[in-house]
């Protein structure tokens, strides 16, 4: 029997639309992120630091809402698998419901790189350092849980934004999502400012070459990341960025990357 797939949503900046327009949760966390001082701040000087003084992409506002938005679509192929999986927050009980799980995802996403304000050198950790205040007073606003459950959503929030360094395996499905997520921004978008500012290497170059990443799932596999290349020069970002992402959480047996040529020739599938 062929296999069925769902239809494909793009990972590009407008992913998390996709969510805020049929999510009032999700909308009322995205808004509040987004008009916090705060946090603005830091996803500023997280830019400097990264693009205007190292040449490296996006670590900003962009790339915030695009591994946001990628970490809920991730989310919502799994609960519709056939066989949905358990997140490890609600069956360690630090999380009560689904939209614990939401905040988890949307706080730690939004919030992941925000270290780079400070320093590009162990930025995970600084990020998770520096997102401490913040996590507190966005639980305080979105949930009614007593103090002591707080600080075990605080705590997952705060291991899954850890866990977004390459070296670090994540400990938890949520985390994994976080991690996964992060490693699908990469398409040609997020080498331009390094590019136009002249910074030439085999990150750059590759990413210019991924023209498209895409995300659906089938009857047999619930998350099918999809990416699509002008060069094959682009597999450089899919070999060292996104598999050791994968490889490093707990998503193994539920993703499929597909690699797809110029014309759109399926390359090659990985598990």
């Amino acid at each position: 029997m062929a296999e069925k797939q769902s239809g494909k949503t793009v990972v590009n900046r407008y992913i998390l639309d996709k969510w805020v327009s049929i999510d009032p949760f999700v909308a009322g966390v995205v808004k509040e992120l987004e008009s916090d001082e705060e946090v603005r701040a830091l996803l500023e000087m997280s830019n400097v630091n990264a693009v205007k003084r190292l040449g490296y992409n996006d670590h900003g506002p962009v790339h915030a809402r695009i591994v946001a938005g990628s970490a809920i679509e991730l989310m919502h192929l799994l609960l519709a698998s056939k066989n949905p999986v358990q997140f490890s927050a609600l069956s360690h009980g630090t999380a009560r419901s689904i939209n614990d799980v939401k905040l988890i995802l949307l706080l730690a996403s939004y919030l992941h790189d925000i270290g780079n304000a400070v320093h590009r050198h162990l930025h995970e950790a600084v990020s998770s350092i520096l997102a401490k205040d913040i996590v507190d007073r966005f639980l305080v606003k979105f949930t009614e849980h007593t103090l002591h459950q707080r600080i075990l959503l605080r705590l997952e929030v705060l291991s899954a934004i850890y866990s977004t360094a390459l070296e670090v395996p994540a400990l938890t499905l949520e985390a994994s999502i976080i991690k996964l997520a992060d490693g699908l921004d990469m398409s040609e978008g997020r080498a331009r400012i390094p590019y136009k500012l002249g910074k030439i290497d085999m990150h750059s170059l590759s990413a210019l070459n991924v023209k498209r990443v895409e995300l659906s799932s089938s009857d047999t596999v619930p998350i099918i990341v999809s990416v699509y290349f002008g060069d094959m020069a682009g597999f450089f970002q899919v070999e060292k960025v996104l598999l050791p992402k994968l490889e490093s959480g707990k998503l193994k047996g539920l993703v499929r990357v597909e690699v797809y040529d110029s014309v759109g020739k399926l390359v090659t599938s990985i598990f």
